[in-house]
């Protein structure tokens, strides 16, 4: 197959790339780098990204990186059916909500992560992240509910976009204990983007991770697997409390940063 996506099933930016792809149905390979998660190289996913990071794809030859650049080639390459709406202001609040969800929205589910999953914190300071975590969620909630308004779809009458760039995310979020209030109008939008066959496949492949999932606590006090902190989510952390909990992982040697391009 000429097309592949190198991606980790949790991965939210890889997520929306695959959904789209769907959307489209073209036709793609989808390959996890090896070690991914360790720091370790993997030469032929470095070739595509040389950041080290989820996603990357590579077209008969013709290599692309970062979820955003991703989604731009492929709606330039198959433009129908088209995921951005037709006016320029629709187009550029579906970039404003994609961006939102991206930088803003995504340290909340990694920094939920890093606590119940890896735990990285626990006690006291666990549940202070914990709390800061779930008042942003709620805010960001509410700031969709607002773009969303009485439409169907966040891209308007039809699936696109913006709503491709909101799921992945407000899924993961359920697993931390973040759901969209019952009867809301972002619960109910939540309801149709996952009846969607695309976004069914994408959240298959998530849970099916997630299920393996068990042991790895130890493999990051191992320092077997090390999570990336790259610049939204150092952020998060310290604003949310947990400085400490980036000062040990370096201390520890169990995160690590995005690669740096040489």
């Amino acid at each position: 197959m000429s097309l592949i996506i190198y991606e980790h099933p949790l991965s939210p930016y890889a997520q929306k790339v695959k959904i789209s792809l769907d959307e489209k149905g073209v036709p793609y390979e989808a390959r996890m780098p090896n070690a991914i998660g360790s720091g370790q190289p993997d030469l032929e996913f470095l070739k595509a990204n040389p950041r080290g990071e989820v996603p990357a794809l590579i077209d008969d030859g013709f290599a692309v990186f970062d979820s955003t650049i991703i989604l731009e080639y492929i709606e330039d390459k198959w433009p129908s059916p088209p995921m951005l709406p037709k006016s320029p202001k629709d187009r550029a609040v579906a970039r404003t909500i994609e961006e939102v969800m991206d930088t803003l929205f995504e340290p909340i589910n990694w920094g939920m992560g890093e606590i119940r999953w890896f735990r990285r914190a626990e006690g006291e300071r666990a549940r202070h992240i914990e709390a800061h975590a779930a008042k942003q969620a709620r805010g960001t909630y509410a700031w969709l509910e607002r773009h969303l308004g009485d439409k169907q779809w966040f891209n308007g009458a039809t699936f696109g976009w913006a709503d491709l760039s909101v799921v992945p995310y407000i899924n993961g979020a359920i697993g931390s204990g973040f759901a969209p209030d019952k009867g809301s109008k972002l619960s109910a939008w939540l309801d149709r983007a996952n009846a969607r066959p695309s976004v069914r496949k994408s959240a298959k492949a998530a849970a099916d991770v997630l299920a393996q999932m068990a042991n790895v606590a130890g493999a990051v006090q191992s320092g077997m697997f090390k999570r990336e902190y790259r610049d939204h989510r150092l952020e998060w952390m310290i604003r949310a409390g947990g400085l400490d909990v980036v000062l040990e992982g370096i201390k520890n040697n169990n995160i690590r940063f995005s690669n740096e391009i040489s």
